[in-house]
C-alpha cells in the first residue's frame, strides 16, 4: 500500500493522522485540511474547532463527548501541544502545581528538607495524574496558595528576576563571544595584511639588495614575523584560559549578587540497618572458634556430619545461645513491676468511680 501512496504521489501518514477525526462532527482532516482541533483543561477530550463555536458560543456547556459531564468554556478552549493528551495533562498539572508550590532550595536549611518538599510536589502530582484522592489533593493545594500567598508572590517575582538575570547574562556572554571572535577575525586579517608587506618588502629588498645580503635580509625578516606571531598567538591563548577559569568576570561590573543564603549540606546517610542499631554480639560470653570435646573432635572428621557443608561454628553459636539464653531475664522483677501497675489501675479505678458518685450527689 505504502508504495502505491508514493507512486500516485501522496505523502506518507504523519503520526496521528488517523486519529484526526473529530468525535463530535466526525469530520476528518481528509476532507478538511485546514481543521483544527482544540482541547480543554478541564477533560482534555479533543473536538474541532467548529463544534467548540458551534457549542460553547452562548456560553458554558456539557461537554459533548458521551460520559464526560464536567463544564466547559470557550475560553479555555487551546490547541494541543503535544500530540499524546497524557503528556498534555501532565505538562498542565505539573505547572499548576509548580504554581503554588514554588520555594527554592535556599529557602530549606538542609537539602534533606528541600528533597522531602519536592517528594511532597511528585506525590501530589502523581495523585491528580491517577486519579487518587483528587479532591483532598485539590483541598490541599487551595488551602496551601491561600495561607502562603504573599510567599508564593515574592517567590515568583525572585524567580522571575533570577529568569531576568539568567537571561542577561547570557545576552552578555553571547556578545562576549561575538566580539572575541571579532577580534580574532580582525587579528586575522591584520596578520594576513603584515604578511603580504612583508613580503612585498622582502622581494623589494632582495631585488634591491646586493650579493650575498638578499639572504640574511630574507632571513631576518622571517624570523620578526614569526616572532610577533607567536607573541600574538600566546597572548590569545592567555585570555582563553582566563575566559574559561572565570567565565564570570566578564559581567562583575553588571551583575553581582550578594547575600546570598549558604546551603548547609545534610550530613551523609548511614548506611542501611536491617536491625536497627540493635547489636547481636553476645554479653554474656564470648564465642570461640574451637572447643574441645570428644564429640566434637569425633564430628570434625566424621563424613557423614561434614560431608553436606555442616559447620561446626553454627552449633557453638546455637548451643551457647541456648546454655545463656535465661541470664538477662529476673522473674521477680518483671512480676513486681506488674503488680504495681495493676495496683496503680485500682487505684485510678477507685478514685474516678468516688469523682463519679459526688459528681451524682450534687
Amino acid at each position: 500500500m505504502s508504495r502505491n501512496l508514493q507512486s500516485n504521489g501522496a505523502g506518507p501518514r504523519r503520526p496521528g493522522e488517523k486519529e484526526d477525526i473529530c468525535p463530535v462532527c466526525k469530520s476528518t482532516r481528509y476532507l478538511n485540511p485546514e481543521m483544527r482541533f482544540l482541547v480543554n483543561p478541564e477533560c482534555y477530550h479533543k473536538m474541532c474547532e467548529s463544534c467548540v463555536d458551534r457549542i460553547f458560543s452562548q456560553g458554558p456547556a456539557a461537554c459533548p463527548i458521551a460520559g464526560c459531564a464536567r463544564t466547559l468554556r470557550k475560553q479555555r478552549f487551546r490547541q494541543q501541544t503535544f500530540e499524546d493528551l497524557k503528556i498534555e495533562k501532565e505538562v498542565d498539572v505539573r505547572r499548576r502545581v509548580a504554581k503554588a508550590f514554588n520555594r527554592q532550595e535556599s529557602d530549606f536549611e538542609t537539602l534533606l528538607a528541600y528533597n522531602n518538599y519536592l517528594e511532597d510536589m511528585e506525590v501530589m502530582t502523581f495523585n491528580l495524574l491517577q486519579g487518587i484522592d483528587v479532591a483532598a489533593t485539590e483541598r490541599k493545594i487551595a488551602v496551601y496558595s491561600a495561607q502562603n500567598a504573599s510567599s508564593i508572590s515574592a517567590n515568583n517575582a525572585k524567580a522571575t528576576e533570577q529568569r531576568n538575570t539568567q537571561n542577561a547574562q547570557t545576552a552578555a556572554q553571547k556578545e562576549q563571544a561575538r566580539l572575541n571572535r571579532a577580534g580574532a577575525n580582525r587579528a586575522d586579517v591584520n596578520s594576513m595584511a603584515e604578511r603580504e608587506e612583508s613580503q612585498k618588502e622582502a622581494i623589494d629588498m632582495v631585488a634591491n639588495a646586493k650579493d650575498g645580503e638578499g639572504q640574511k635580509v630574507v632571513l631576518k625578516k622571517s624570523t620578526a614575523r614569526r616572532t610577533a606571531a607567536e607573541k600574538a598567538r600566546d597572548k590569545q591563548r592567555q585570555q582563553q584560559q582566563q575566559q574559561q577559569q572565570h567565565p564570570e568576570d566578564a559581567d562583575n561590573d553588571m551583575y553581582k549578587i550578594e547575600g546570598l543564603k549558604p546551603v548547609v549540606q545534610a550530613p551523609p546517610e548511614k548506611a542501611y540497618d536491617p536491625f536497627g542499631g540493635i547489636s547481636h554480639t553476645p554479653s554474656y560470653y564470648t564465642l570461640q572458634s574451637h572447643y574441645e570435646h570428644p564429640w566434637l573432635d569425633r564430628a570434625r572428621t566424621d563424613p557423614s556430619i561434614v560431608a553436606g557443608g555442616y559447620d561446626l561454628k553454627e552449633y557453638y553459636q546455637r548451643t551457647m545461645l541456648e546454655a545463656f539464653a535465661g541470664l538477662g531475664c529476673f522473674i521477680d522483677e518483671e512480676m513486681g513491676e506488674k503488680e504495681h501497675g495493676e495496683e496503680d489501675r485500682m487505684v485510678a479505678t477507685e478514685g474516678a468511680a468516688m469523682a463519679a458518685g459526688a459528681n451524682d450527689g450534687q
